[in-house]
């Protein structure tokens, strides 16, 4: 259980540390920048623990994709979440303030600015779906179904479990109607494939695309 449970804690953790520190710096700007260094220690402490983890994890020693059919709803849901996500920034559908993550709003070098760039889209495309996934997907929607977790095979159905791991990952972002919509898609690709790699894959297409609007379109509140 915890090698699921810890990674995503860890990472929820540095938020709420970030969002502490932030309560005590005088300027938004400021608070900006810390979040643009702590980024880059957040992804490198939570895909140490996945590394770290990695040989529990018998969900992920099956293939990535299996078929060819498997493979197109994998691209199909990952570019579908971003299509909506991108449209539903609805006032009413937004908790908190969107800041976002622009590592060329101050004075570095350009060197500096696209490690960042690297950096936060390595974290949103590969760190953060394989966390994520072990903790919503695989550990979660189970658990809530029998807490021995692993007595339950991946991809089992229950209106329970699928309604509470859709609101509680809606939740976890600003965008919470966004986020409902997405881990009401990727919960469907679980039941679809039941199997954790193809939620992974989609996951991180989806946010690698939304990466390349960002960095195309500089509209930064996306990150």
């Amino acid at each position: 259980m915890w090698p699921r449970i810890l990674p995503f804690a860890v990472y929820m953790g540095f938020i709420a540390f970030s969002s502490m520190l932030a309560m005590f710096l005088p300027t938004g700007d400021q608070s900006q920048a810390l979040e643009l260094w702590l980024y880059p220690v957040k992804v490198l402490v939570v895909g140490g623990l996945l590394v770290f983890f990695w040989s529990r994890f018998e969900e992920l020693k099956s293939p990535m994709v299996e078929n060819l059919t498997e493979g197109l709803s994998i691209v199909g849901i990952g570019v579908l979440v971003y299509v909506l996500w991108v449209r539903m920034d609805w006032s009413w559908a937004i908790q908190g303030e969107m800041i976002g993550y622009n590592p060329f709003a101050f004075e570095h070098d350009r060197s500096v600015a696209m490690a960042l760039v690297g950096g936060r889209l390595f974290g949103a495309s590969i760190v953060v779906p394989v966390m994520e996934e072990l903790f919503w997907r695989s550990f979660l929607i189970r658990w809530i179904i029998d807490n021995r977790f692993n007595v339950v095979p991946l991809g089992t159905f229950t209106l329970g479990s699928f309604a509470a791991t859709v609101v509680l990952f809606g939740l976890e972002h600003n965008l919470w109607l966004a986020g409902m919509m997405a881990g009401a898609l990727y919960n469907a690709l679980l039941y679809r494939t039941r199997r954790l790699w193809p939620c992974i894959l989609a996951h991180g297409l989806t946010n690698f695309m939304l990466g390349i609007h960002v960095l195309v379109t500089e509209e930064w509140q996306w990150w």
